[in-house]
């Protein structure tokens, strides 16, 4: 059965009547999304892969009491939001975000990031040092507004949804990004 052209939301009741393909359609269409999000914020694989698999589950769990009163993605970022925080708020003591993770291969996080490869080396390490430097640059931004921009740029939300999912107002989610972005561009100037 082809649900490619099911909406989340109604991929979510199907679940919920106890369709198993309707899960793993959700989550083939957001796992990569929501992992970005987790990993960008907490900086740490298995931390990253615990939260994630802390979401799917309760996913699972609320499936027959979910309601689509707002879109799916929106619930499922704000679950992913605040397992995250949770998590955040229980490490002792606090892991710096600076810090850029490597996998248990032992490769940066930069090297794992793909380049095209019908790029030249030459455009393949400036497209790496140009990631790296974004990632850094992401890192150093307080945790409000790194976090208002990864669910813009990694989840792809909306002003609203990124507010119902911080449980913030909008205008504090506007002035968040707002800022994001200034501190951005100051750090990412040499790369303009």
């Amino acid at each position: 059965m082809d649900l490619s052209a099911e909406t989340d939301e109604n991929l979510m009741m199907r679940f919920g009547r106890g369709e198993a393909a309707a899960f793993e359609a959700l989550y083939s269409r957001h796992e990569a999304r929501v992992f970005r999000y987790l990993f960008r914020q907490l900086r740490d694989q298995a931390g990253a892969d615990d939260v994630m698999q802390d979401v799917w589950f309760s996913v699972a769990r609320n499936a027959q009491r979910y309601q689509p009163d707002a879109k799916f993605t929106t619930w499922l970022f704000t679950l992913a939001h605040n397992r995250m925080i949770d998590v955040i708020r229980k490490r002792r003591p606090q892991q710096s975000l600076d810090d850029v993770g490597e996998s248990e291969d032992g490769s940066s996080l930069q090297d794992r990031l793909p380049a095209d490869g019908r790029e030249e080396p030459e455009r393949r390490t400036q497209s790496l040092q140009e990631a790296d430097a974004l990632l850094a640059a992401v890192a150093k931004l307080p945790a409000d507004q790194r976090s208002a921009f990864l669910l813009q740029a990694e989840a792809d939300l909306s002003l609203e949804d990124i507010a119902a999912a911080t449980g913030t107002n909008f205008e504090t989610v506007k002035s968040r990004l707002r800022y994001a972005r200034a501190k951005l561009k100051q750090l990412l100037w040499e790369y303009a």
